[in-house]
């Protein structure tokens, strides 16, 4: 037994679960993993995030913060959040994804979700997060270039190669393609900010069954969550990377938000929502392929045409224009390509 094998032994002792029969969940992107715990007929989630590189406290604190609003997030059974374990309410299986899977109606599931995003935004306040107890960080400039970043450190040099991309070229365009994110960051900022949960889409949406109401949207992954514009988690549900939301159910999202607040000025917000979607979508580009080369996780690598399409319809929108000049000069659409994978010995190879 391992040093981490033994740290859950512990806690497990010590939340009164020692004895439960466990079942490893399939990882995602991260480094934290998921083990369900069944227990004489009740169920628990035990997340297992191993420090430094992870952390748990952030989605404790959030978690609570959101449970506080009025929101369905997993109840905490047992917490440590120096050695990175919390012992959470099992919430079942029944994700957005699987439920439209399983053929339910994709229009209701939405208007379940964004009738939820709605009220965060009504609800929450700046006074919300005040105080020392939790301090939730700005969206800012700085991150949302970092992010970007990625795309300009991992992407560009696997698709243009060496020999396109030499060192001092590949600083140049890196040195360009950021001054121009640079001018158009502060377009989304034309909207009210409110809490971002950052990853707001069908993976991390559940139905509860027995709930009513909003209450039966469950919320996960909402441990990155930030302070940005409300725009954000709005574009993440409808602009999704892994699946083709109707386009009809699509506008008809953003329909019902932008009903809940006439205040919106229609120009700053759909200036703000291209922004935004083009600055996700960039980043995941190169997330992907930090996925793929850095960590041998090619499985992502099936989202980057979906990807791409939603870059291009963001960077119709005239705010963009300039960005939109650049990636046509430097990244035509015959460049616009899945990176190849990588075998073990972290060569190039389809496999």
């Amino acid at each position: 037994m391992n040093q981490r094998d033994s740290q859950i032994e512990d806690f497990l002792v010590q939340a009164g679960w020692q004895s439960a029969r466990r079942q490893p969940l399939q990882g995602d992107a991260s480094s934290r993993r998921y083990i369900r715990l069944n227990r004489d007929g009740d169920a628990a989630m035990l997340m297992d995030a191993p420090p430094p590189r992870e952390k748990v406290a952030p989605f404790h604190d959030i978690g609570r913060l959101l449970d506080g609003l009025g929101f369905s997030t997993p109840a905490f059974l047992a917490v440590d959040l120096e050695r990175g374990f919390l012992l959470l309410e099992d919430f079942g299986d029944r994700t957005f994804t699987n439920e439209l899977a399983d053929g339910q109606d994709e229009g209701r599931l939405y208007q379940l979700a964004v009738d939820n995003l709605i009220a965060l935004h009504q609800r929450w306040k700046p006074q919300t997060t005040g105080g020392s107890a939790l301090v939730v960080p700005p969206y800012s400039d700085q991150i949302l270039l970092e992010e970007v970043g990625r795309f300009a450190e991992w992407y560009l040099p696997e698709v243009l190669g060496p020999e396109t991309l030499g060192a001092k070229k590949a600083a140049a365009l890196e040195a360009e393609f950021l001054a121009l994110w640079r001018a158009a960051l502060p377009r989304a900022r034309a909207v009210p900010d409110s809490l971002v949960l950052r990853d707001y889409h069908v993976d991390n949406l559940m139905v509860l069954p027995g709930r009513e109401g909003l209450s039966a949207c469950g919320l996960l992954d909402f441990q990155d969550a930030v302070i940005g514009p409300l725009t954000y988690d709005l574009m993440s549900l409808v602009c999704d990377v892994r699946r083709d939301v109707s386009p009809s159910v699509a506008q008809e999202t953003v329909a019902r938000y932008l009903a809940a607040f006439p205040e919106l000025p229609d120009a700053a917000f759909k200036e703000s929502f291209a922004v935004m979607s083009a600055q996700r979508n960039v980043k995941i580009l190169g997330n992907f392929t930090r996925l793929l080369i850095r960590d041998g996780k090619p499985t992502y690598l099936k989202y980057i045409p979906r990807t791409w399409r939603l870059i291009e319809e963001a960077l119709g929108h005239p705010a963009l224009q300039d960005l939109r000049v650049w990636f046509d000069e430097n990244l035509p659409a015959e460049r616009r390509i899945v990176p190849a994978s990588h075998d073990a010995a972290g060569n190039g190879g389809h496999e």
